[in-house]
């Protein structure tokens, strides 16, 4: 058997912490296909999204230091002992995670990143009060505001697994390139 470990937001784009735009909705279909075409050798397993498990849905965006400072790493650990457990009594042959580029948690190389002392913290609370239009509006102020940045770190999840499981294949989905992203993640899991 192999094991196919993957964001959950990249199968069920309603975990992104704003809610679904159509990059979400493309992702996920596309990769449903592509998932559909493998073999009896593999299996799925989507893990828990572990933003949704700190704070919850719909959550402002944020940063892997305002995640870092909101207790994520302790979260990430949990969800890291879950996978082991799997892959420890499953004994997957092969083990491919797939996390998502610019994720604060789920990023594989690139996470984003910002100043955790300037980040307004009771946006998270706010944000769970709007509806989906003011929260792709206050999403995209949010981010301008804190000066997001794309930088090459994994997000605190992966940084976990990382460690944790050095000897698996680790790819980033990019959901600026689908196309790219599933002719590479093909090609990881079609050798």
């Amino acid at each position: 058997m192999n094991l196919l470990v993957i964001a959950p937001c990249l199968l069920s784009p309603f975990y992104v912490y704003r809610g679904p735009k159509e990059k979400e909705y493309e992702t996920a279909r596309r990769l449903r296909e592509l998932i559909g075409k493998l073999d009896g050798e593999w299996q799925v397993l989507a893990y828990p999204c572990p933003e949704y498990e700190l704070i919850g849905w719909p959550r402002a965006p944020a940063s892997r230091e305002v995640y870092e400072k909101l207790g994520m790493r302790e979260r990430a650990k949990v969800i890291a002992d879950f996978v082991g457990r799997v892959l420890t009594e499953e004994k997957p042959e092969r083990v491919v995670f797939v996390g998502v580029k610019g994720s604060p948690t789920c990023g594989v190389f690139h996470a984003s990143s910002s100043d955790p002392e300037s980040y307004p913290y009771r946006a998270m609370q706010e944000f769970f009060y709007l509806g989906k239009e003011e929260r792709l509006k206050r999403s995209k102020e949010l981010v301008e505001r804190q000066g997001f940045k794309l930088r090459p770190l994994p997000g605190i999840l992966f940084e976990v697994l990382m460690a944790r499981f050095p000897e698996a294949v680790y790819v980033e989905f990019d959901k600026e390139d689908i196309e790219g992203s599933l002719k590479g993640l093909a090609n990881v899991i079609t050798l």
